[in-house]
C-alpha cells in the first residue's frame, strides 16, 4: 500500500529515507519517498533473504508512552511497509520520521490502549518476510510538560524573527534530543535553519540567514506523549502556522554623523531618521537585536531606581521593544534637538513623534534592529538574540549534532486545531 496520510506516505524504502532531520528540524522539509524507483540490486542466485525485526515497542510491551514510535531493523530489505492498528483494527496513520530513525504516528496514540505494528519487507529475491509487535500504552498521567508558542496562526512577524517555543518544566540535557527531534519545521521556500536550546525551558529556530520576504512557516510539534525525563510526559501535539513579511531592516551606527537610523526595505533604503542614543553613562547596547514588542501608548516608569538621577515617569508613544533590560525605540519629543547630533537617551533609541509613527506603522514583531559603535555590546539572552551569535557558534546549541549527514528534510506538518496549551 502507498497511501498518502499527513506525514507524508505509509510506505517506505528504508536505506533511502533521508537521515536525521535533528540537527536543522528542517531545510524547507519535503515528503518522505513512498517507495524505492531504483532496480533492485541482484546478489546472486535468487538473491538476497530479507530480514525484518521490530525493536521498539518489543511485542508484549506495557506501559509504552503514547508517544512512542515504531522502530525497527531490516536486512537486505528492497522495499518496506509499516502498519499500526488499533485494538479495533482501524489503522493509525501515520509516516517514518524525516531522520529514518522510526515510523511516527500522525498523533499522539491513546492511553491504554492496545495496539499492533506489523512491518512488511520483501527481499531482493521477491519473497517477503514480516514482524510483528503488539504492546499497550501506559495510562493517561498529570505529570506533563507543555510546549507552547507565543505566536498566533496566521502571525506575520518579521525577517529576523526566531521560531520561540517554551516548555513549562525544564529539559535535562539527556533528553533534549529526543525532545527536538518532535519539533518539525517547514518552509516554502526552503531555507537552511536549526533549533537551538536558548535555555533549559525555551527552544529557539533560525534560518541561517535572514528569513526570505513571504516564506511560510508551519511547525509540526509532536510532543505528545514524549518522555520528558524526571517520570514526565510531552502534554500534547500542535501546530504554528505563520509567515514572514516583507524585508525590513533597520540600522544605526553610532560612530557616523549625523546619527541615524537607516531603514531599508527590500534591499532598499527608504528612509533615514535622525536618532539620539544612550548617553555616555548610558550607552544602548551594539549587536543585533528584534523588535519583541510594540506599543501605540505606554508608561516607562523608573521610580525604583536606586540612582535617584535615573528616576523618572513618563508617558511614551510608539515604544517598539529591543531588550528585556528596557531598550526601546520610541518618540522622544524632548529630545528632537539633539537627535542627529548627541547621544541623551537612558540607552533607548529617540527619535521626533513624527518619525517614531512612520516607523510603528511600518514594523512588525521580528524586525531586526543593528546597531553598532556604541560602548555596550548586547548581553546574549538580553531580548531574542539569536542574530548575535554566527552560525557556527548557534549550531553549538543544538542537541543534534549539525553535520553533513543531518542536513535532511521533512514532509510537511499535518493539521491541529491549536498552536499551543
Amino acid at each position: 500500500m502507498s497511501g498518502k496520510d499527513g506525514l507524508g506516505y505509509r510506505a517506505v524504502t528504508r536505506r533511502h529515507v533521508l537521515t536525521a532531520l535533528g540537527a536543522l528540524g528542517a531545510a524547507g522539509l519535503t515528503g518522505v519517498a513512498a517507495c524505492s524507483n531504483d532496480k533492485s540490486t541482484w546478489n546472486g542466485p535468487g538473491g538476497a533473504k530479507a530480514k525484518v525485526s521490530i525493536t521498539e515497542p518489543p511485542d508484549g510491551a506495557a506501559n509504552v508512552p503514547a508517544g512512542t514510535e515504531i522502530v525497527f531493523k531490516t536486512t537486505d530489505a528492497a522495499l518496506t511497509e509499516v502498519t499500526l492498528t488499533d485494538e479495533k483494527g482501524a489503522e493509525v496513520p501515520g509516516a517514518m520520521h524525516p531522520d529514518g530513525a522510526g515510523w511516527l504516528p500522525k498523533a499522539t496514540l491513546d492511553y491504554g490502549a492496545s495496539y499492533t505494528a506489523t512491518v512488511h519487507v520483501k527481499g531482493n529475491d521477491g519473497k517477503a518476510a514480516t514482524a510483528t509487535s503488539r504492546f499497550t500504552t501506559m495510562a493517561k498521567t498529570d505529570k506533563v510538560v507543555s510546549v507552547v508558542s507565543f505566536l498566533s496562526d496566521g502571525a506575520v512577524v518579521g525577517v529576523g524573527m526566531p521560531l520561540v517555543f517554551q516548555l513549562s518544566r525544564a529539559v535535562k540535557k539527556a533528553r533534549r534530543a529526543a525532545v527536538q527531534r518532535r519539533l518539525l519545521v517547514t518552509t516554502q521556500p526552503a531555507q537552511e535553519g536549526i533549533w537551538t536550546w536558548y535555555s533549559d525551558t525555551e527552544l529557539h529556530w533560525r534560518p541561517k540567514e535572514f528569513w526570505q520576504s513571504g516564506t511560510k512557516i508551519a511547525v509540526n510539534v509532536r510532543a505528545g506523549g514524549v518522555p520528558m525525563g524526571d517520570g514526565y510526559y510531552g502534554k500534547r501535539d500542535s501546530t504554528l502556522d505563520c509567515s514572514i513579511g516583507p524585508s525590513l531592516i533597520l540600522s544605526v551606527d553610532d560612530t557616523a554623523s549625523p546619527k541615524v537610523m537607516t531603514v531599508t526595505k527590500d534591499g532598499q533604503v527608504v528612509k533615514t531618521i535622525p536618532v539620539s542614543l544612550g548617553r555616555p553613562s548610558m550607552p544602548s547596547s551594539s549587536g543585533t537585536m528584534i523588535i519583541i514588542e510594540r506599543l501605540a501608548k505606554t508608561v516607562f516608569d523608573t521610580m525604583n531606581d536606586p540612582n535617584p538621577a535615573n528616576r523618572y515617569r513618563t508617558d511614551i508613544a510608539y515604544a517598539q521593544r529591543l531588550t528585556w533590560g528596557g531598550e526601546f525605540i520610541h518618540a522622544a519629543p524632548w529630545s528632537v534637538s539633539d537627535q542627529g547630533k548627541r547621544n541623551v537617551s537612558h540607552g533607548c533609541i529617540n527619535m521626533s513623534t513624527e518619525n517614531a509613527k512612520w516607523l510603528f506603522d511600518q514594523t512588525v514583531v521580528g524586525v531586526p534592529v543593528v546597531t553598532k559603535g556604541t560602548s555596550r555590546q548586547l548581553q546574549w539572552g538580553n531580548g531574542w538574540t539569536d542574530w548575535n551569535k554566527t552560525w557556527d557558534d548557534y549550531v553549538k546549541g543544538s542537541a543534534i549534532p549539525d553535520t553533513a549527514g543531518n542536513r535532511s528534510r521533512s514532509p510537511a506538518p499535518s493539521a491541529s486545531p491549536s498552536h499551543g496549551t
